[in-house]
């Protein structure tokens, strides 16, 4: 990976960590994520692009199992693009996508998979790298501490709250 790319998933990554937090702030298990829409310059993608959507996990709020991050951000991106393919999108996400989220990013087509920290009990790498739509470009541990912090963080005043 190039520098200058390096330097925008990281951008996006911090992005992403907003919305974690204000998850963990709601009290839902802090996952945040954006969709970042690829922009052209000179007839050429450029490794950027613009947020157009935002989200973190809401199955607390609203009781619901699959109201992860992913899925929130996916549903609002499609909205905003008119169409349910996001194969010229990247998805930045806090943790690793689950199997269920892995399957929707494969429908959406999603362009690239950029996430923070592994989830060896419940990632998707876990039960079947495959899951993912096979063009889809796959890219882990951007702020892997960051995000691994935030999680033990949240995990760990939840126990202590017991």
């Amino acid at each position: 990976m190039d520098v200058e790319q390096l330097k925008i998933d990281v951008d996006f990554m911090i992005q992403a960590l907003k919305e974690a937090q204000a998850a963990a702030e709601e009290g839902e298990v802090p996952v945040g994520c954006v969709i970042v829409a690829e922009e052209e310059r000179n007839g050429k993608k450029s490794g950027g692009g613009r947020i157009i959507a935002r989200a973190h996990n809401l199955t607390e709020t609203l009781r619901d199992p699959t109201a992860h991050a992913e899925m929130q951000a996916i549903t609002s991106a499609s909205a905003y693009l008119g169409g349910k393919y996001l194969d010229h999108c990247t998805l930045y996400v806090t943790v690793e996508p689950c199997p269920m989220c892995a399957a929707a990013l494969n429908w959406a087509q999603i362009g690239r998979v950029v996430y923070g920290c592994d989830d060896p009990k419940r990632g998707a790498s876990k039960f079947s790298p495959t899951l993912y739509h096979p063009k889809t470009i796959v890219q882990g541990g951007i702020l892997d501490k960051e995000c691994s912090k935030i999680m033990t963080d949240f995990f760990s005043r939840k126990r202590k709250s017991k």
